[in-house]
Order: C-alpha cells, then structure tokens, then sequence
C-alpha cells in the first residue's frame, strides 16, 4: 500500500522574497526546512523594473493572507506590500535588509558598481572577488556555500543585475510601524551590506521587539546560517496572530 503525504490545509502560506541577484536558491533550505509548518511560495521578482510592479506580482499571485519574509532587495518589496495590502499580512519577517532609502555613499556605491558590469566581458555575479563583503570571513573558504551563491548570481546575469542595482528604493518605517501583526528581524552580526546595527535602531523605529542577531554570519544568512535562520522562522510562525 502506497503511502502519499498530504499537506495540512491549515498550514500558512509563506511567501519568501529573494534579494538582488537572488531565486529560489537562496532560500533552498527555508523551503526543505519549513515544509512541515507552512506552504512555501517563492516569487520570480527579476523580470521587474521597479519595487511596485515586483509586490503587484507577489500579490496577484498569493494567497488572500500569508505569512511574510523579505531578504535585502526583498525586504524592500514587502514593505511595499505593506504599503499598499496591509491587511493580506498575517506577519512579516525581515531578513538582513533595510527600510531607509539609500544614502549619497550607497547610491554612488550602485552607480559604480552597474558601470563597471555595463562595460560587458564575462559576468561574474558575486564573484569571489568580492565575496567577502558577503559572507562572513569564517566562510570564505566554503567552497559549497561560495559556489551555490557565485552559481546563483552568474545564472541570473547582468541584465538581472543592472535592472534590480538601479531600483528606487522607498523609506518603509511608516508602513511597517502600522502593521499589527507578528514581526522579527533577522541579521547576521557581521553583515557588511545592510549592518546588525540598523537593524537595531530599525526595530527600534518600528516597534518590533523581536530582534535575532546570528554569530560568525554575514549578509547571506538564509544560505550561511540555515539552522538559526530556520529557528527564528519557526518561532515567528507560531506566535499568536494579530499581536505584534
């Protein structure tokens, strides 16, 4: 006799929003790891120009209510979806991200970096070149967690990249202060990207009393650090809903 798993229908949606030069690899262990407690739905957010017309996708697509979590670039997408949906959020998650808009340093650090991968050659994503300012130092010699993310981002190319570097990014604070529902934030101690200290003063900013700040971890946690990112997940998912 054959034996066929049936997925509870209670269980939650679970929308998981890639960052830049992200897919659904980057949350490849989310998805095997948190099968059992929600329906895991990851979004194609690189055909889009702009951060709106990304939530529109995700929200023509999802479910009437679902459990939320953006990553960097993702981050900025939910907050989006905040803006315009609030009410479809059950609870949001926010993962090594930021809800200010860029500041005169970052966004002369974009410019720079779509000039130099305009100029054509070979792409080379996350390269390692450049990999350390990504992953914690403890990792660098990873060869697995290093090819999985270089692998990723060559996959996805420099048109992707061009197009999601130049994305105007909106301030989100106001929005996400209005939700009530369940929030975490999730970073790694050593993000050099988006840096665990914002993310201090952005809990602070929005009332999300819910902070997890993972050791020997840089700005790729759902890929470094799968097992705390994964844990965090699962604690936010089993909060009452409707508080924050």
């Amino acid at each position: 006799m054959g034996y066929e798993r049936v997925m509870p229908s209670h269980l939650p949606q679970l929308i998981l929003l890639p960052g830049l030069l992200n897919d659904a690899e980057l949350w490849r262990d989310q998805i095997s790891g948190l099968s059992d407690v929600a329906r895991v739905w990851v979004p194609d957010l690189t055909p889009y120009a702009t951060i709106r017309e990304m939530a529109e996708h995700v929200l023509a697509g999802a479910e009437p209510t679902f459990a939320l979590a953006g990553f960097s670039m993702g981050g900025y997408v939910a907050q989006d979806i905040a803006r315009i949906a609030p009410e479809r959020i059950e609870r949001l998650a926010l993962l090594d991200t930021s809800i200010h808009v860029d500041t005169p340093q970052r966004a002369a650090q974009r410019q720079a970096l779509n000039k130099a991968a305009a100029k054509g050659g070979t792409f080379l994503g996350i390269g390692q070149a450049i990999m350390k300012s990504y992953i914690d130092a403890s990792r660098l010699d990873d060869a697995e967690l290093t090819g999985r993310i270089v692998d990723m981002t060559q996959r996805l190319g420099r048109e992707v990249f061009l197009r999601q570097n130049s994305l105007e990014r909106e301030d989100g604070e106001a929005a996400l202060r209005a939700l009530r529902v369940p929030l975490v934030i999730i970073v790694g101690e050593n993000d050099q990207i988006t840096p665990a200290e914002g993310h201090r003063a952005m809990a602070a900013a929005i009332g999300c009393t819910h902070l997890v700040v993972i050791p020997d971890t840089g700005h790729m946690a759902p890929m470094e650090a799968p097992g705390p990112v994964n844990g965090a997940l699962r604690h936010w998912l089993a909060r009452p809903a409707g508080k924050r």
